[in-house]
């Protein structure tokens, strides 16, 4: 199976699956020397965890990392990191019904197009449980992108139609709502409007949004490795989301150009801009301000109402899904959509090192 590896110099090879015996990545390219322990993975990993509120799956998993690999007395010694999460509370009889039929939503019918077989407890590979290995990297990427000043926050931006005030932002609120939005009146209405949805046996989408603060102008590349381009397949790559913007997003498409363009400055020296409808990239490459990203993701396709679909036999039946499931995917993929894109804005700026020959000389002639 191809496609289970992201990134070029900071490089992640995610593997399990969801009723596995246990999930977990490899990270290759970390550089030697940074203080490295499991708690500082576990903070990510325990805000994506199943069993936390009542708007997540009853599935209750402890999360809890193993670094196998790659650290010695508190530090990354540059050689591969290999972190271990273990699978203890799967029910797979709950997906026998499944194993000759495709769920809508899921990935079932795709799986078997393309392999002529499929797990199909939970979902296997494509489960959203395959999502621990990115957290369990992102978390290493995050913690080395602090040590050069760069900081990445993900929130809940809306859930159906009820939209964060950001105007309010509570960067503590994040780490404390149900929801992960920034504002508390509107995660106490998203919350009641989630209960709803689960009381009429449906489910919910939303969007997420992340910003990433301290990034020097010039990193990423002009033409097919392009900032927002990579940002982009990143956050794509993460199960249920169905479209990525950046900065202003589809807005621009019906502006003038003299309302979009982002006018230039000096602040101290300092090449700025007065507004950033770009999110932070231009031609693929930083400039220096606040990049942002937007995602949007789908409601949770397993609900518990009578559905069509066919069988393996070309049968056409009625399927009513059976086992434990969030109402809504967006909380919990908040922090994944940050660990992504830390480990792509990370790689970037690992790649940009060798762009400029006199920063080369300048280094090695120390």
């Amino acid at each position: 199976m191809a496609g289970s590896t992201f990134g070029t110099v900071f490089r992640i090879t995610t593997w399990g699956e969801s009723h596995g015996k246990a999930l977990g990545v490899v990270v290759d390219g970390c550089p030697a020397g940074l203080p490295l322990d499991e708690q500082d993975i576990q903070r990510y990993l325990d805000r994506r965890k199943p069993g936390t509120s009542s708007l997540t799956t009853p599935r209750r998993e402890d999360d809890l990392v193993e670094i196998l690999s790659g650290v010695f007395e508190g530090r990354t010694t540059g050689t591969p990191i290999s972190l271990l999460v273990r699978n203890t509370s799967q029910i797979s009889r709950d997906y026998n019904e499944i194993a000759s039929c495709y769920r809508p939503g899921h990935a079932d019918y795709t799986f078997d197009a393309k392999y002529g077989f499929r797990d199909y407890r939970g979902g296997g590979r494509s489960s959203g449980r395959e999502t621990v290995g990115r957290v369990a990297a992102g978390a290493i990427a995050c913690k080395l992108l602090e040590q050069m000043g760069v900081k990445v926050c993900a929130y809940t931006r809306s859930i159906g139609g009820i939209e964060a005030d950001l105007s309010r932002f509570d960067a503590d609120a994040i780490l404390s709502t149900k929801t992960a939005m920034p504002d508390r009146d509107a995660d106490q209405k998203a919350t009641a409007y989630l209960e709803q949805a689960r009381a009429e046996y449906d489910s919910v989408g939303g969007c997420m949004e992340c910003f990433v603060t301290g990034v020097p102008a010039g990193i990423g590349d002009p033409v097919f490795e392009k900032l927002d381009a990579n940002l982009a397949k990143a956050i794509l790559s993460i199960g249920a989301v169905k479209a990525v913007e950046i900065g202003d997003g589809t807005a621009v498409s019906s502006r003038l150009g003299s309302e979009n363009n982002d006018s230039f400055r000096i602040n101290d020296g300092t090449v700025t801009k007065a507004t950033n409808r770009a999110g932070g990239i231009l031609g693929g490459i930083s400039d220096g301000d606040t990049i942002l990203i937007r995602a949007h993701v789908k409601p949770t396709p397993s609900i518990f109402r009578t559905q069509q679909t066919v069988n393996r036999s070309g049968q056409e039946i009625d399927l009513q899904i059976k086992g434990r499931h969030d109402p809504v995917i967006v909380p919990r993929a908040v922090v994944v959509m940050e660990c992504m894109t830390a480990v792509t804005v990370l790689d970037a700026m690992l790649l940009n090192m060798s762009a400029r020959l006199d920063r080369i000389v300048d280094f090695y002639r120390r």
